[in-house]
């Protein structure tokens, strides 16, 4: 039993990890940096090693910033090279959690055979129940639409119990932490209380797909070593987002 009160077993049995692209640079100047990807590596083994099931959604932020081109070039074309550069964090993200000694897929929405598995949900789900982690790659495949809705969407096709969404601030906040002083953290949210007072959780498709399967989100701390087991074992930390008669929580 932890000393806050968790059980022993995991809240969660199968669970899908949204990472986003940035998340792999760390604090460094590199796009994709070893420390970060080894810190993510020995958490999602500790979790595997205790029977959780787990799936990966990796951005490319860190890479490729396909908004940000889109001013000067095709949507479409600016958004496949962003799902490209979700690759190239998938495969590193691979190499870092074998190196772990965690036998790991990799899922690709667009076809490239010689680096990763086409992406086929039953074959998905069986890799979970032989324990392998999956990680998808190239977002849903199609143009207009993020990577926050591409992990909710897997997360929905493989029966994911919830979303764990790392970041670089312990939850969601009323502001912007780092430019309000006066910002409240949420201890839970409904998804109508996020869409409504429009928080940066995930965007409104993604949210509302979650919304109406039911499917929790649940936004942390990545860097925080031991956070990823302490969102699965049900930990009060971040924020929860999910269906409550309560309502929001602001954390004291």
């Amino acid at each position: 039993m932890s000393s806050n009160g968790a059980g022993s077993q995991p809240k969660y049995k199968r669970v899908l990890l949204k990472l986003s692209g940035e998340a792999f640079a760390g604090s460094g100047t590199d796009s994709i940096d070893s420390a970060t990807l080894d810190l993510i590596a020995e958490q999602v083994k500790e979790v595997v090693l205790a029977g959780v099931q787990a799936a990966i959604v990796v951005g490319g932020g860190n890479i490729w910033r396909g908004r940000a081109a889109r001013s000067t070039m095709d949507r479409a074309s600016a958004d496949y090279m962003g799902m490209l550069a979700t690759v190239i964090n998938a495969l590193a993200l691979q190499d870092a959690l074998e190196g772990a000694g965690v036998v790991t897929r990799v899922l690709s929405a667009i076809s490239m055979h010689q680096v990763a598995e086409p992406y086929i949900r039953r074959r998905a789900i069986r890799h979970l129940e032989k324990g392998r982690v999956v990680i998808f790659a190239a977002g849903t495949g199609n143009p207009y639409f993020t990577t926050d809705t591409a992990a909710a969407l897997r997360a929905v096709e493989i029966g994911a119990d919830a979303i764990l969404k790392a970041t670089q601030v312990d939850g969601v906040y009323s502001a912007d932490p780092k430019k309000d002083p006066k910002a409240v953290r949420f201890e839970s949210l409904e998804y109508l209380d996020v869409l409504q007072r429009g928080l940066e959780v995930m965007d409104n498709t993604a949210l509302t797909l979650c919304m109406d399967n039911g499917l929790p989100i649940i936004v942390f701390e990545l860097s925080r070593r031991g956070n990823i087991k302490r969102a699965i074992w049900g930990e009060p930390i971040g924020t929860v987002v999910g269906r409550s008669s309560s309502g929001v929580t602001p954390a004291l």
